[in-house]
C-alpha cells in the first residue's frame, strides 16, 4: 500500500511514502554520512585556498622563539591605507611600524604577553577617521610561535559617527548623496554573501520548526559555537584551517544530537507544550552566551590570523575568504536540497514536517527523524559560524545573537517549516539588509529585518512558500 501526503511547499504537490518505513537507515548513520560528505567537499574546495589562509606577512615569520603582531588597515573605500603609523608597546618592546603598499603591518616579538597596539590617526589620509568605537590603543595577547593582531575600522567623511554611535548631520548628508553604481554593485555582492551564509543557518532553524513546531532561540548560539570552536582549533591549537573546520562541523553536529537526546526528546515525552519549550531555548541561549564569555571573553577573536587577500572583480572587491565561503555555501545548500528531494529519509523528513501523526501512522519513526534534523541543523549552523568568522574577520560571543533576528525574518518570510522557503527568505533578507546600507549608516541596516518581519506577518503571515491554514 502507498500513502499520499500533501506537503507544505507549492512546487511539491504530492509525496508518496511507503507504509513500510520501519527499515529507514538509522538517523545517526545518515547524519554522520551526510556530514562527512559535506565536510569532504569543504575540504576539497578549501584545499586550494588554504595556502592563502596560512600565509603571513613577509616582514615577520613566527617560530619557536618569535611571535608576530600583524594586521591590515583599509580605508573606508576598501583601498589599503598606506603609510599609516602603528605603535607597539609591551614587555621589552617600544616600536613603531608603518603600513606597506597593501596596508599591512607586522612586528616581531620575542616575549609573550600583552601588547598595546595603537594607530596614529594623524597619519590617516584626509577625510578618513578611526571609528570611535574602536579601542585605541588595543590590547593584543602576543604568543611565541603564532600570529596575533587586531582590527581597526576606518570611516570616511560620509560615515563619521559620534561617540554614541549616531551620525552627524553633515555625515548624513554626504552619505545620502554618495550612492553610485559601483557602490550599489559592491553592496549587492555583500548582500548575496550575507544571504548565502544566513541560509546555511536558517535552513536548520526552519527544519527544526517544521518537524517539532519549536522556535529555537538558541540556534544563534550554535552559529557562535561553530566560529569559536574553529578559533580554538585553528588558532589556539594550531591545526590546519581545513582540518579545524571539519572537526568543528562534526562537534557542532554532535551537540545537536545530544541536545535532542538529553533535553528535547525527554521534554516532548512529558508532553511539554511548545511555548514552555521555547522558554527553555531562551534560557539555553542566555546560558550559552555566558559560557562563551567565561571561556573566550567578550573580545572579538579571529579564526585565521593571516591578512585577508582581496580579489577585485570589476567594480566589486571581495576577499578570498568571502569567495570561498560563498562557493562552499552554495555547494552545501545544493546538497541539502538534493538530500530533502531525492533521498528516502529526506522525503520522510518532509512528511514529518507536514503531519507528524500521519507520518507515524505510515511507519516513519518520527523521533529518529527529529534526532536527524537536530544533528543536521546544528552542523549547518556550525558551518555558518566558521564561514561568518572568516568573512567578518572575527567572531565574538554575541555574533549568533545579532544574527538571530535576521534568521527568524528569513524563515518567516520564506514560510515557516520549509527549507526552500528559508533559503529564498535568507537571500532576500541578505540583499535588503546590505542594500539598505546605501542610505542608512552602520548597524541601522539590521532594523530593516525587523520591518520586513512585521510586514510579512501583517500581509502574508504564511510566508512565500507557506500555505494558509485554519487554526481552531
Amino acid at each position: 500500500m502507498m500513502l499520499r501526503v500533501v506537503t507544505k511547499e507549492r512546487n511539491l504537490t504530492t509525496l508518496t511514502v511507503p507504509l513500510k518505513m520501519r527499515r529507514l537507515p538509522r538517523p545517526r548513520k545518515l547524519a554522520a554520512a551526510f556530514i562527512l560528505i559535506s565536510v569532504a567537499i569543504i575540504g576539497v574546495l578549501s584545499f586550494g585556498a588554504s595556502p592563502t589562509f596560512a600565509a603571513t606577512t613577509a616582514a615577520c615569520s613566527a617560530n619557536a622563539t618569535t611571535g608576530c603582531l600583524q594586521g591590515t588597515v583599509k580605508l573606508s573605500t576598501g583601498e589599503p591605507a598606506v603609510g599609516v603609523k602603528m605603535t607597539i608597546v609591551g614587555a621589552d618592546l617600544d616600536a613603531s611600524v608603518q603600513t606597506d603598499a597593501a596596508g599591512k603591518w607586522a612586528q616581531a616579538i620575542s616575549v609573550a604577553g600583552a601588547y598595546k597596539v595603537g594607530l596614529d590617526v594623524s597619519t590617516l589620509p584626509a577625510g578618513e577617521t578611526l571609528d570611535p568605537t574602536n579601542e585605541n590603543p588595543a590590547t593584543v595577547q602576543g604568543k611565541l610561535g603564532s600570529n596575533a593582531g587586531t582590527v581597526f575600522k576606518i570611516l570616511g567623511s560620509g560615515s563619521a559617527t559620534n561617540s554614541d554611535g549616531t551620525m552627524t548631520t553633515d555625515a548624513q548628508t554626504a552619505a545620502a548623496g554618495s550612492v553610485t553604481w559601483e557602490r550599489f554593485l559592491q553592496q549587492a555582492a555583500s548582500g548575496i554573501r550575507l544571504g548565502l551564509l544566513l541560509a546555511l543557518a536558517s535552513i536548520g532553524l526552519s527544519l527544526i520548526y517544521g518537524t517539532t513546531g519549536l522556535s529555537n532561540f538558541a540556534h544563534g548560539e550554535q552559529v557562535t559555537l561553530g566560529g569559536l570552536l574553529a578559533y580554538v582549533f585553528a588558532n589556539l591549537l594550531g591545526l590546519n584551517l581545513v582540518v579545524a573546520s571539519i572537526i568543528t562541523v562534526l562537534v557542532c553536529a554532535a551537540t545537536g544530537y545530544f541536545q535532542d537526546a538529553l533535553i528535547w526528546k525527554p521534554l516532548r515525552k512529558r508532553g511539554i507544550a511548545n511555548t514552555q519549550l521555547m522558554i527553555v531555548t531562551i534560557g539555553l541561549s542566555i546560558s550559552l552566551q555566558y559560557v562563551f564569555q567565561f571561556f573566550i571573553g567578550a573580545k572579538t577573536v579571529r579564526i585565521d590570523m593571516a591578512n585577508p587577500v582581496t580579489v577585485p572583480i570589476g567594480p566589486i572587491t571581495l576577499s578570498e575568504q568571502s569567495l570561498w565561503a560563498m562557493l562552499i555555501s552554495v555547494v552545501v545548500i545544493i546538497l541539502v536540497g538534493l538530500f530533502l528531494l531525492r533521498s528516502r529519509i529526506g522525503r520522510a523528513t518532509r512528511a514529518v514536517s507536514d503531519n507528524p501523526s500521519l507520518a507515524a501512522a505510515s511507519g516513519i519513526d518520527v523521533d529518529r527523524i527529529i534526532r536527524l534534523v537536530w544533528t543536521l541543523s546544528a552542523g549547518l549552523a556550525g558551518l555558518a559560524g566558521i564561514m561568518l568568522g572568516l568573512v567578518l574577520n572575527g567572531i565574538s560571543w554575541q555574533t549568533g545573537m545579532q544574527l538571530l533576528l535576521l534568521m527568524f525574518a528569513a524563515v518567516t518570510l520564506g514560510g515557516l517549516g520549509t527549507a526552500f522557503g528559508a533559503f529564498v527568505g535568507a537571500m532576500i533578507i541578505g540583499m535588503v539588509v546590505e542594500l539598505t546600507n546605501l542610505v542608512l549608516p552602520g548597524d541601522f541596516k539590521y532594523a530593516t529585518a525587523l520591518l520586513i518581519l512585521i510586514l510579512v506577518l501583517l500581509i502574508r503571515p504564511q510566508g512565500i512558500f507557506g500555505r494558509r491554514e485554519r487554526i481552531g
